[in-house]
């Protein structure tokens, strides 16, 4: 976060919450871009070198042109490494899933992270959830089982969908380690300010996939995309990540996120939308349902009053 909201002149709520569900738009559009890229053999590693690089260079010259300082407070330093790794970590689980299952699933599944930040903050010492938080807790976790066809799945042969235990896994995955770096975030690093640990964690996300495809821990990570439609898409997903972080990254001061937060929720219908649209994914009356009951839950849990 660049400045605290109190510095800075809100913009009017029906505005706000305009620009908080359009980035959530291009934040779907980015992983919609990234299952055309992948289908055409484009490297999961690529994507996100791509992505962060672009991005960080975009910050970079954002903080440089403000003149921003870009020390960080003693005894932070170890932190700010583990939450890029943790962010790359993140990363790399969420685009090997969107990869493997219908993107929509995967951002669902990805999205259960502020559930499992209420659990982890209990774990650690933190205020144990109340009533209303377990309640949505249960809720988002009966959606999770209808929109994933859980039933259907254990029911049918192991050879049906091998991809699906694993995207569902890597999904998860990813939404366990987010939570991590929001509690680090919250806890370890709250005297570093937000332009500098925006641009220190994309630094240490594209070092580390740069790293993890030159040591070869991914033969096929650093793949280039199969035909022009693969850069196309590859092209894409870089635009609109780089443009919908960079203005969330301006634009937050002004955005009441303790207010308007929930919005950015609508990712997954988006997805489902756009999926339903460019990649012909579709899911059943059932899938849908549970995935309306999912963000539903989501959008209750992390709802404040203002």
């Amino acid at each position: 976060m660049a400045v605290s909201s109190s510095a800075a002149t809100l913009f009017p709520r029906k505005l706000a919450v305009a620009l908080l569900a359009l980035l959530a738009c291009a934040f779907a559009g980015n992983h919609i871009a990234a299952r055309i890229a992948f289908d055409d053999n484009t490297g999961v590693l690529l994507a996100i070198l791509c992505r962060s690089g672009i991005t960080f260079l975009v910050l970079a010259s954002l903080l440089l042109w403000q003149r921003q300082p870009l020390g960080l407070p003693s005894g932070t330093r170890r932190w700010q490494l583990l939450l890029g790794l943790l962010i790359a970590t993140q990363s790399l689980c969420l685009y090997s899933a969107v990869a493997r299952i219908p993107v929509a699933l995967a951002l669902l599944v990805g999205n259960t992270f502020p559930m499992l930040l209420a659990l982890l903050t209990w774990a650690l010492g933190g205020p144990r959830p109340g009533g209303r938080t377990v309640l949505f807790m249960g809720l988002i976790l009966s959606g999770l089982v209808l929109a994933l066809d859980v039933p259907g799945h254990l029911g049918a042969s192991s050879g049906a969908n091998p991809q699906w235990a694993s995207g569902v896994g890597l999904a998860f995955g990813a939404a366990c380690v987010f939570a991590c770096a929001l509690w680090i975030t919250d806890h370890k690093l709250a005297s570093v300010r937000g332009p500098v640990r925006s641009l220190l964690t994309l630094l240490i996300v594209f070092s580390s996939m740069l790293l993890a495809g030159v040591s070869g821990v991914m033969p096929s990570g650093l793949s280039l995309p199969g035909s022009s439609s693969g850069w196309l898409a590859l092209a894409s997903l870089v635009v609109l990540y780089g443009i919908a972080f960079s203005l969330l990254f301006v634009c937050v001061p002004r955005l009441n996120m303790a207010q308007n937060a929930p919005v950015m929720n609508v990712e997954p219908i988006a997805t489902l939308v756009l999926g339903w649209a460019l990649l012909e994914q579709q899911l059943n009356t059932l899938q849908l349902l549970g995935g309306a009951v999912v963000v539903c839950g989501i959008v209750l849990l992390t709802y404040r009053r203002p």
